[in-house]
C-alpha cells in the first residue's frame, strides 16, 4: 500500500530516510517527559518564519503539509505532520531512502546536514540520519 504523504513528497522523499531512524530511536526517548509538553507543534509556516525563509511551492494533504525553503545557509524542506502517529509512519517509509533530517515535534526539516545543524539553532530538534545505501 502507497503511503499518501509519500506520493507528497516526491523528489523529497529521496532524502527523508533519516527521519525512520529518528522516529525508532528518539521516540521512546522523549515519551516519558510528562514536563515536555509546553506548546502545541509549530507549523511550517511558523518554523519557516523562525528560520528567514518564504515557502514555496507549499503543498498539503490530510496527515502532512511540506514547502521548500531556500535561505543563505542552503536549501531544504519543510514538513509538518497533524500527528505524532503520521510522523512516525512517514520516518519509517522514508528511512530506507538515507539522508539528514532535524526532526521536532510533529515536524521535520530535510537537507544537508550543515544546513540543518544552522537551523537547529533557531528551530531545535534533533538531527538524525537514514539509513546507509548499500549497493
Amino acid at each position: 500500500m502507497h503511503h499518501p504523504g509519500a506520493a507528497l513528497l516526491g523528489g523529497a522523499l529521496l532524502t527523508l530516510p533519516v527521519l525512520a531512524l529518528a522516529a525508532a530511536c528518539g521516540g521512546a526517548a522523549g515519551a516519558g517527559h510528562a514536563g515536555h509538553t509546553a506548546a502545541p507543534p509549530a507549523t511550517i509556516e511558523q518554523l519557516a518564519a523562525k528560520s528567514g525563509c518564504r515557502l514555496t511551492g507549499t503543498r498539503g494533504a490530510e496527515e502532512l503539509r511540506q514547502g521548500a525553503c531556500r535561505t543563505a545557509r542552503g536549501r531544504y524542506t519543510l514538513v509538518g505532520f497533524t500527528t505524532d502517529q503520521g510522523q512516525r509512519a512517514w520516518l519509517a517509509e522514508a528511512r530506507p531512502w538515507g539522508g539528514t533530517y532535524l526532526v521536532g515535534t510533529r515536524w521535520v526539516a530535510v537537507g544537508p546536514e550543515p544546513t540543518l545543524r544552522s537551523l537547529r539553532g533557531e528551530l531545535g530538534g534533533d538531527i538524525l540520519s537514514g539509513d546507509a545505501h548499500h549497493g
